[in-house]
């Protein structure tokens, strides 16, 4: 099985192409920094990995509208190898991530609150005016749940 899970922020914006042909698919190439669990725990600086990602078609879009620098992503996915000659006759082998899956790993509110804490710079990502944010003004992480709603929820 070849399978991959991956969480961590992106790097920089992706870069968005667009195959030619009579169907323009388009491609999102983005890398995450993914942090090492076992780094801080050592006692060591927390180190992370550079993966390269790539996305196609459906994801590559939402890449392209929702996703930039710094922001926290959880992707699944499945890894691709290759190889292609450089123009100077060497035999470069590549090793990619395909993304088939992307989710926010984080809210808004928790996104803004690192930005302005001074963790990372991101782009000012295009948010629908229709989406309300989920986690309300409580920033903690979980829901807000409106008063009354007990008896509707499947567990006590």
């Amino acid at each position: 099985m070849n399978k991959v899970i991956l969480m961590g922020r992106l790097t920089r914006d992706p870069d968005i192409r667009y195959s030619s042909g009579e169907s323009a698919t388009a491609v999102a190439r983005f890398t995450l920094a993914v942090d090492r669990r076992f780094g801080a725990r050592d006692g060591g600086e927390q180190t992370a990995d550079f993966i390269g990602c790539v996305a196609f078609g459906k994801s590559a879009e939402f890449a392209e509208r929702y996703l930039r620098q710094g922001i926290k992503v959880v992707l699944t996915g499945r890894i691709k190898t290759g190889s292609y000659t450089n123009r100077d006759g060497q035999k470069v082998y590549t090793t990619d991530v395909v993304a088939e899956d992307i989710e926010f790993a984080e809210s808004k509110a928790t996104s803004d609150a690192n930005r302005m804490a001074g963790g990372y710079q991101p782009a000012q990502a295009p948010q629908p005016a229709s989406v309300p944010d989920p986690m309300g003004a409580a920033g903690d992480g979980f829901m807000n749940i409106p008063d009354g709603i007990d008896e509707e929820l499947p567990f006590s």
